[in-house]
């Protein structure tokens, strides 16, 4: 196992920030919530305690043994973490007086200590606290202060114990990830040989052992995760991984086609089945969201097993499933109660009696792509904007029909290859249209009309967690509104979203 940094969440929306931050030092790092704490390993070089929503003075908030940890490496607490380190060591902590939230400016920085090594004085830091450390005990130094909080950042005299009270894993603090480097790099001694070359060295090594000559099916979407955890496992075992790419109606335009294409360029041993005409008839009458999505679930899980068991003796499923999916079941309060259906590949472990292969699950997304790169997979899939896996259904806001998905087929193509034909393609983390169920009236020629309104969606992103609207522009959208109206028969008006996440999602069902 790669030496790794641990990351102790105590519930705060910001501890996969701090994962990222680590990662991009090339360090492998795991998020362990505090409630399930891993056995103890000799490759863990360093702990993170997260943020909080919590309060510590709160009666059964979130508690750990910090001198085990302590003991054994170098310790960073984080806001809540730092709370905590201090309240343990019989240190103050009390409601701020003052709101402690938003940016502030160090005021004092002892750059002789490691952890603030190359961190100016005045240099911008990231608050988010109720709660303040009034009073350390005598065997910590303040090492860090603003104008407002005396103690922004202490240390356990002679020992790697540090204590911030700002998130240095936000872009709001300036100098950030030089703090997290020197905490990773130079005073837990990481290597930072975590990188893609090593992860697909390592990763298909262990596939061929945990699978040697067994067979593996998985489902394909044409999407950068399974595309990627495909190619690993086929690296791994070659021919004894079949793939199926399931055509649920539902697709871009001419997407069964080209994406077919694209694997078999790659190698891949790909089924392609045409089931569309199968999850219209299951999709007939159904106009409320989550029944639509369970209806393709269910649609989905129906053909891919029928298709599996044409394959003998088949003992994996191999699936796409990525580090934050890995996350989310198993966080601070466990399992998400407001997951959407069709998630990943959900239900088809129980179904099918498999035992389950994912070589993605330690990756964040920008993580993926990377290996992807390392593997030489086709640009066209590694830079394709994310896709629901219900795909068109959930952008046809009303009852599907063949002839919907034809008419936002049309509308979605012409709109995202107007944004590569304007340079605007990887300017945008994801982008598609909805066919909402408004018609309008019109005028084309001397008749009126009385058609559909589609809207268009393109939003800037990281992870998809919060996105903004992008704001492309006015001359791009004219003329792009004009060819829609133009060429898509049952259309007469296109209107552009411009509403962010939150309050809303980017998807519109």
């Amino acid at each position: 196992m790669a030496e790794m940094i641990l990351i102790l969440d105590f519930g705060s929306q910001y501890t996969q920030l701090i994962a990222r931050r680590v990662r991009e030092l090339n360090v492998y790092c795991e998020i362990h919530p505090y409630n399930h704490l891993p056995e103890w390993s000799d490759d863990i070089k360093g702990v993170i305690l997260s943020g909080s929503p919590c309060s510590v003075r709160d009666e059964g908030s979130p508690d750990i043994d910090i001198d085990f940890y302590s003991s054994k490496v170098p310790l960073l607490g984080v806001c809540y973490g730092a709370q905590l380190m201090a309240k343990k060591s019989g240190g103050n902590v009390l409601p701020s007086e003052i709101r402690e939230y938003g940016r502030a400016r160090l005021s004092k920085v002892d750059s002789h200590h490691d952890l603030l090594k190359e961190i100016t004085l005045n240099s911008q830091v990231w608050m988010s606290h109720a709660d303040t450390i009034a009073s350390i005990p005598d065997k910590y130094e303040v090492i860090a202060s603003t104008p407002s909080v005396n103690v922004a950042a202490f240390k356990l005299k002679n020992e790697p114990v540090y204590g911030i009270q700002f998130h240095p894993e936000v872009t709001h603090t300036t100098e950030g990830k030089t703090l997290l480097r020197n905490f990773v790099v130079h005073i837990c001694g990481c290597s930072q040989d975590w990188t893609p070359d090593i992860f697909v060295e390592t990763t298909v090594a262990e596939l061929k052992a945990k699978l040697g000559n067994d067979k593996v099916v998985m489902g394909l979407s044409g999407g950068v995760d399974s595309s990627v955890a495909a190619m690993l496992i086929h690296k791994a075992i070659g021919k004894n991984l079949h793939c199926i790419f399931v055509d649920n109606g539902l697709l871009r335009k001419n997407e069964f086609a080209s994406v077919l294409e694209s694997y078999k360029h790659m190698g891949l041993n790909v089924k392609g089945v045409d089931a569309s005409q199968r999850f219209y008839a299951a999709l007939k009458g159904l106009t409320e969201p989550e029944q639509k999505r369970k209806a393709i679930g269910r649609a989905f899980i129906e053909v891919f097993d029928e298709e599996a068991h044409k394959i003998q003796d088949v003992k994996w499923l191999g699936q796409g499933t990525i580090y934050p999916d890995v996350i989310e079941s198993v966080s601070v309060k466990g399992p998400s109660a407001t997951i959407k259906s069709h998630h990943n590949v959900g239900g088809l472990p129980d179904k099918m009696k498999m035992k389950v292969v994912e070589p993605l699950n330690t990756l964040f997304k920008d993580e993926v792509r990377n290996v992807g790169r390392t593997l030489e997979i086709d640009p066209n899939i590694l830079g394709r904007h994310p896709f629901p896996g219900p795909g068109l259904g959930i952008r046809i806001l009303s009852e599907i029909t063949a002839e919907k998905v034809r008419v936002l087929q049309e509308v979605d193509h012409i709109f995202v290859q107007g944004l590569k034909d304007h340079g605007l393609y990887d300017q945008v983390w994801q982008a598609g249209a909805m066919l909402t169920p408004i018609q309008a009236v019109g005028v084309m020629g001397d008749e009126r009309t009385y058609e559909n309104v589609v809207a268009l969606r393109a939003v800037t992103s990281v992870d998809g967690m919060t996105a903004d609207f992008c704001h492309l522009p006015y001359e791009f959208l004219g003329e792009i509104s004009s060819e829609i109206i133009n060429k898509v028969k049952g259309v007469n008006r296109v209107v552009y979203d411009i509403s962010s996440k939150p309050p809303a999602t980017i998807e519109w069902e």
